[in-house]
């Protein structure tokens, strides 16, 4: 199966939370049908697909957040596909990878934990574009982390404090899911 049939059979069996998120899988799953390569970090008209993760604490109290540097905020581990990841399942686990050091985490749930699309600003040479960002649920096998060289920073928080946390309502969003599960 192709990256993008994989991707459309994941987004089709996604369950949106709200409105809102539904319109985003419906957009996600109309760039599936534009030309070119949507997974390509250089396809910015409209923007191109990223993968990220929800990384719970064992105990499943608490979410892993990395400081993002260009977006100024804590948020979930996440970015580019690269060319060679072979779904949007290792996309998420390398960037899991890379940005904190945990090589083996567990996926929970079958599927999409969430989905997102949000604007990103003119950066070194990259015009404004979108990311239509994939997110997983992931389980952390242990506390240890290491906030590697794409995060500026990185820490658990409990789920009942990251309203208290500079961050986004996705995250917001995500945390809601989780209470909800």
């Amino acid at each position: 199966m192709s990256r993008r049939d994989g991707l459309r059979a994941l987004i089709a069996g996604h369950t949106p939370a709200d409105e809102r998120e539904a319109g985003f899988v419906d957009a996600m799953g109309a760039l599936l049908e534009v030309g070119g390569d949507p997974f390509s970090r250089g396809f910015f008209t409209p923007g191109h697909f990223t993968a990220s993760a929800f990384v719970l604490s064992p105990d499943e109290r608490a979410l892993l957040l990395v400081f993002h540097g260009k977006l100024h905020r804590w948020l979930q581990p996440g970015g580019h596909i690269d060319p060679e990841d072979i779904d949007v399942v290792a996309a998420a686990k390398r960037e899991v990878s890379e940005e904190v050091g945990i090589d083996r985490v567990e996926v929970l749930g079958n599927g999409l934990f969430d989905v997102d699309i949000h604007d990103i600003p003119s950066l070194r040479g990259d015009p404004e574009h979108r990311h239509y960002d994939l997110r997983l649920l992931l389980r952390s096998p242990s506390m240890a982390f290491t906030a590697g060289s794409d995060a500026k920073a990185a820490k658990w928080v409990e789920l009942d404090q990251i309203a208290s946390v500079d961050t986004d309502e996705s995250v917001l969003r995500a945390v809601r899911k989780l209470a909800a599960r």
